[in-house]
């Protein structure tokens, strides 16, 4: 399933229909008839149902879908927002079709024609407007959104809700507030942001005849789905040892946080990698081996409970790193962080507090041939970026993008939509997961299965992604069957694992 922005899918029709020749007429058909038979499904046979239709595609959407409705039976009108000056192409082609299939078209010229409209309907289909939006609506499309913002009526909107930005960095906007949206072709973009993700409602994507290769022409961006993890996760071979499944070093912990080490060692024990030694204060080791005896533990140098700097570590034998969860932001520290940095030839994870100590020094990223994956939240990036979590938020893409290619770094953004990043743009969203993981010690758990899995074979990219798969679906699969939200701990996810295993691979 992948991404775009606006005008990623005005190249991608422009393509479809001027290169490959498929007729705008018949996608327009196929888009209407796809959203009509959803419509139906979700319906009941005696609602009334109303289709605001505008100009462009989107409008002429709303005429096939009104006569595919009312060829089903459903009792529909089709309400013309605009003058028909404005309707053409396309557009106009279906409106006559419609009306020479006994349909009428319904033209408003007043706002309180809406109310009306809106009180004598159970559902409003909302084909006023598609990706074309630029700028925040003005009269008499705001007054319109405002009123079936109010009203207590079902409202499924076509391709987009109807004021919503396609695109990220857009903070002014107003936009109808759908139940569900019924999206055309590809996902837009404004469905993985926090700040627009749920004037969405419940979506879901329609299929429209695009053939599916033309998308990886113009996007890099695409959602991480159940399939990929299935298709990526490399299997076990029968004859493997320990040694097959990795060598991984974990560098955190301190005597106020002991269970940031725990809790990063037994989910990588339990993501399947082969041997896992973590790295911490005597006082922590002694609190957490009793938790991991599976584990193998190093005692690093201690001050006033937290690990200073060890500079006789060999971080040489490893076949990847994780550092920062637990750590504690004290000075001495930091050149601990930028050591291992330096000196670690295998890759390296970065995580929590190591993020703190790495911001004085990130030319150092630069440096390194191999991999770096950092897993900030969205405070953490903000602090490497030196903007506001705000301004982080309306363009998470672009950030993330823009950080990962000068620095050379994968990026792991974390939230309901943790977005994925490769050092060359390569974007992945992963959207599993629910609001049981908004508790302390979660980026932790995470951090442990990242580095199981990127000791697996297969790509860092791909590594990095079925790690957010597992941590997401762990969530879900324990609250499906025996949490809630409220109860969910970091080490139920943990113990959730296995779950995901059995389940998916």
């Amino acid at each position: 399933m992948y991404i775009v922005t606006a005008k990623e899918m005005y190249d991608i029709d422009h393509y479809i229909m001027h290169e490959i020749g498929m007729d705008g007429r018949l996608l327009m058909e196929n888009a209407g008839r796809a959203v009509s038979e959803r419509i139906a499904q979700i319906a009941d046979a005696q609602d009334r149902i109303s289709v605001l239709i505008g100009p462009g595609n989107n409008g002429g959407d709303g005429f096939v879908i009104a006569r595919t409705l009312q060829d089903k039976g459903f009792s529909v009108r089709a309400i013309q927002i605009v003058s028909d000056e404005k309707i053409t192409g396309d557009a106009l082609y279906h409106k006559n079709l419609l009306m020479k299939c006994s349909g009428i078209v319904n033209r408003i010229t007043e706002i309180s024609d809406v109310r009306e409209i809106v009180r004598q309907s159970d559902i409003v289909i909302d084909a006023m407007l598609g990706i074309g939006v630029k700028g925040k609506l003005k009269e008499p499309l705001a007054g319109i959104i405002s009123i079936l913002n109010e009203a207590d009526v079902c409202v499924m909107s076509v391709d987009i809700p109807t004021g919503l930005p396609v695109d990220e960095g857009v903070s002014d906007f107003l936009s109808i507030m759908a139940d569900y949206t019924f999206i055309i072709g590809f996902i837009k973009q404004s469905t993985a942001l926090e700040k627009t993700a749920a004037y969405y409602g419940k979506w879901e994507l329609l299929s429209i005849g695009f053939p599916r290769w033309v998308i990886q022409r113009f996007t890099k961006r695409r959602f991480w789905t159940e399939a990929d993890f299935s298709r990526t996760l490399p299997p076990r071979n029968t004859y493997a040892h320990k040694g097959n499944h990795g060598r991984g070093l974990l560098i955190g912990g301190s005597a106020e946080m002991p269970g940031s080490i725990a809790m990063a060692t037994r989910s990588a024990l339990k993501a399947g990698a082969g041997l896992i030694t973590a790295g911490s204060t005597e006082s922590a080791i002694a609190m957490i081996a009793p938790t991991c005896p599976e584990a193998m533990y190093m005692v690093l140098n201690e001050q006033d409970g937290k690990i200073s700097s060890t500079p006789e570590l060999s971080v040489q034998s490893y076949n990847a790193i994780a550092l920062g969860i637990g750590l504690g932001r004290w000075k001495g520290t930091t050149e601990l962080v930028q050591s291992i940095v330096q000196q670690a030839q295998c890759p390296v994870i970065i995580d929590a507090d190591g993020l703190y100590h790495l911001k004085s020094d990130l030319h150092l990223l630069k440096n390194r041939s191999f991999p770096v994956i950092l897993t900030p939240h969205p405070g953490e990036m903000a602090m490497l970026l030196d903007i506001s979590i705000s301004d982080l938020l309306t363009a998470p893409f672009q950030y993330s993008v823009e950080f990962a290619k000068e620095f050379g770094v994968y990026i792991v953004l974390k939230g309901k939509n943790t977005i994925i990043t490769a050092p060359d743009g390569k974007q992945a969203i992963e959207s599993s997961g629910n609001p049981g993981l908004a508790k302390g010690g979660s980026g932790d758990v995470l951090t442990g299965i990242t580095l199981a899995m990127i000791m697996q074979e297969q790509s860092i990219f791909e590594a990095v992604c079925n790690a957010c798969f597992i941590h997401g679906k762990s969530a879900d699969l324990q609250v499906k069957e025996k949490h809630s939200h409220f109860d969910l701990l970091a080490t139920d996810v943990i113990d959730g694992i296995p779950n995901v295993y059995r389940t998916f691979s």
